[in-house]
């Protein structure tokens, strides 16, 4: 019983393994008894499974005001409203990679769920790096704060691209040193094929793997931006990792929904790009201001205000945009 009250990361072990079996139970419950059958999944259920991932998220917050505090619970509740409004570009970028391999919708859901363990566990050595340096040099803060002001601004300004997939290094690195089959056979990633030269059975990779793989890049590239912002509203790693996980396997849940209406919220990136130039702002308004912390509940007040204002604005730019709502992936 010792070791459940000992302090790993500033919390006790009891608190990081009582997540770890929420997340565990909720994996099995997803794949297992859930979506155990492959099927594809609509915007009714898309929506009902998100709702529940973003209740458990805010229920969550009620657990970490009970063993925290309630400054902690703004901080967390900030931390999880930046992440998942942060990973809406991701949800571009997933679109985009399901339709350029033409995975069907009927499987999709398989490529994600594969796509979150990876997340769960690269956004913990990610978090837990990020958290060892910040209590070694806790001037790091200021280094996240300039990155997330400049990257704001980039974001900004940047013109719309339309990314090349078929330009991506890791996927060229793979066609080039695995054998790899354009053939999608059920919701397998990889499938046994005759050599075309000697003839003997060898295993190739599906496209469903490359997507994989790809899905787990663009998270990794996302996260360098979304880690510090984080950090920027808090340094306490249970509180960074949970609002992370939680949010992503929400934004998961909202995909299929999201993806056939993702035009909707074209111009959301301004509002993102000033959200982060804030976040990144925060730590030298504190300073200048002679504060310990910028006010937790401020801080909760102006990323809603943002947000909200940053939806409303996409919305009514896009609200004669019409065609753009189809299924981006072609059914097979």
């Amino acid at each position: 019983m010792d070791f459940l009250l000992m302090e790993w990361l500033s919390k006790p072990v009891w608190m990081w393994l009582l997540f770890v079996a929420i997340v565990v139970t909720l994996l099995v419950l997803d794949l297992g008894v859930l979506n155990k059958e492959d099927h594809e999944i609509g915007v009714a259920e898309s929506l009902k499974l998100s709702a529940f991932y973003i209740t458990l998220g805010l229920a969550f917050s009620l657990f970490v005001w009970w063993q925290i505090g309630a400054e902690e619970t703004k901080y967390y509740l900030t931390a999880f409203v930046v992440e998942k409004t942060l990973a809406m570009d991701n949800v571009f970028v997933i679109a985009m990679i399901f339709s350029y391999f033409a995975i069907p919708r009927l499987y999709q859901h398989r490529v994600l769920f594969w796509g979150i363990l990876g997340v769960i566990v690269l956004r913990g050595i990610m978090i837990g790096l990020g958290a060892t340096l910040v209590a070694q040099y806790s001037w790091i803060l200021y280094i996240f704060a300039v990155f997330l002001i400049l990257t704001g601004v980039k974001m900004f300004f940047q013109d719309d691209k339309e990314m090349d997939i078929s330009a991506n290094p890791v996927l060229r690195f793979m066609k080039r040193r695995m054998n790899v089959t354009d053939e999608i056979r059920g919701h397998e990633f990889f499938v046994k094929k005759a050599d075309p030269v000697t003839g003997r059975m060898v295993r190739y990779a599906t496209p469903l793997f490359l997507a994989l793989v790809l899905v787990e890049i663009a998270d990794v590239i996302f996260a360098v931006d979304s880690v510090p912002a984080v950090f920027a509203i808090t340094s306490d790693p249970f509180i960074v990792y949970t609002s992370n996980i939680f949010a992503i396997l929400g934004l998961r849940a909202l995909y299929f929904a999201l993806a056939a209406i993702i035009h909707r919220f074209h111009y959301l990136k301004y509002a993102l790009a000033i959200l982060l130039v804030f976040i990144g702002s925060k730590i030298f308004i504190a300073d200048l201001m002679g504060w310990e912390k910028f006010p937790a509940a401020w801080s909760l007040g102006i990323t809603f205000a943002i947000l909200a204002a940053g939806v409303a604005y996409s919305l009514w730019k896009t609200r004669n945009d019409g065609g753009h709502g189809d299924d981006p992936v072609p059914a097979k």
